[in-house]
């Protein structure tokens, strides 16, 4: 009989994964392990990202197995080389499986598969609620509310923020995320911009795609960041795209703290060349005490859980678990990534 590894955390618990586990593979013989991610935050082990656990505790838990299904474990170079060839296959709960080693893995004949868009809802809708929550200045308005201040200067009218309702939104990257997001902003009366080279304008209906980022960021009151982080994206949006902005214009970013330089951000924030902006995802995470972030007004921030969402870990344990079942079957992985 099979043994599969079973890697939960106290997001995407074992019980989730085993449930899902006995629905497509009944009866599996098991190896459970379970993380306290995200009550421990992410840490780089050896050469992988957003990963936790030690190489030796995941090693000696693979012994004997031959299918791993996991979320945050660490699949490092140490540990695929340990436990091949015994080990054929790892499927991982997440979109961007960064805690993999992949090209290790491939070397050592190793199948990996993933979950694309296992959290694509909860993280379009928490990117609307940000930009929400910058448009109408909610967190602000709130603080100094429940600080015993009623500030009827907010009602102003050369304090009130444009509605969305007319407002150009420009959106970088149109997968599972941002595509939501398009059709959120849409369905909400905006005018919706979207950048996003690998997807074909027919994809987006109601929408103006652009080849040209300068352009989207010179027309667009609000800018919302969506793309995966690759070589490509990193660091795209810096001090001279902010500066293409239009004055006044909102920034969000709910994808990964790299595409955005932060103290561009901040130095734009407080020149008031922006009037606000949102931000889930950061340069550095946790976020030491005192960090510019933490103090920068106009600046709304939420600890790295937009993708939180209970769906979210019952749809990653429902991929992996089909997966493994087609992998036993013999059939093509649905989400082979290798």
């Amino acid at each position: 009989m099979t043994k599969v590894l079973v890697a939960g955390d106290r997001f995407i618990l074992p019980e989730i994964l085993l449930e899902a586990l006995e629905r497509h593979v009944p009866g599996a013989e098991t190896t459970v392990i379970k993380g306290q991610w995200p009550v421990a935050p992410f840490v780089r082990v050896a050469e992988v990202d957003e990963a936790e656990g030690d190489e030796d505790t995941l090693i000696r838990a693979l012994q004997g197995c031959e299918i791993a299904m996991v979320h945050a474990s660490p699949f490092t170079e140490k540990v695929i080389a340990a436990t091949a060839p015994t080990l054929k296959l790892i499927t991982v709960g997440r979109g961007g499986p960064v805690n993999i080693n992949l090209p290790a893995a491939t070397a050592h004949g190793v199948k990996v598969s993933n979950a694309p868009g296992r959290n694509a809802t909860a993280t379009a809708e928490h990117s609307v609620a940000m930009i929400l929550a910058a448009v109408r200045q909610i967190v602000d308005t709130h603080n100094e509310l429940t600080a015993g201040q009623w500030r009827g200067d907010y009602y102003a009218y050369e304090n009130v923020a444009p509605s969305v309702r007319g407002s150009t939104v420009g959106l970088i990257g149109h997968g599972a995320v941002g595509s939501r997001v398009a059709a959120i902003m849409h369905a909400m009366g905006a005018h919706v911009l979207v950048y996003d080279p690998y997807v074909p304008a027919e994809q987006m209906p109601n929408m103006e795609r652009l080849d040209d980022l300068d352009e989207l960021l010179r027309r667009s009151s609000i800018l919302t960041l969506h793309p995966r982080l690759s070589a490509e994206t990193r660091g795209m949006i810096g001090a001279d795209q902010l500066a293409l902005l239009p004055e006044g214009a909102i920034v969000v970013n709910c994808a990964r703290g790299p595409i955005l330089d932060y103290d561009a951000l901040c130095d734009a924030l407080d020149a008031g060349h922006l009037s606000a902006a949102a931000a889930d995802v950061f340069p550095v995470e946790p976020l030491p005490p005192g960090h510019r972030l933490l103090r920068t007004k106009r600046l709304t921030i939420t600890p790295h859980l937009a993708g939180a969402g209970r769906d979210s870990a019952q749809l990653a344990a429902e991929l992996c678990a089909a997966d493994i079942a087609r992998f036993l079957a013999g059939q093509p992985l649905r989400f082979a990534l290798n």
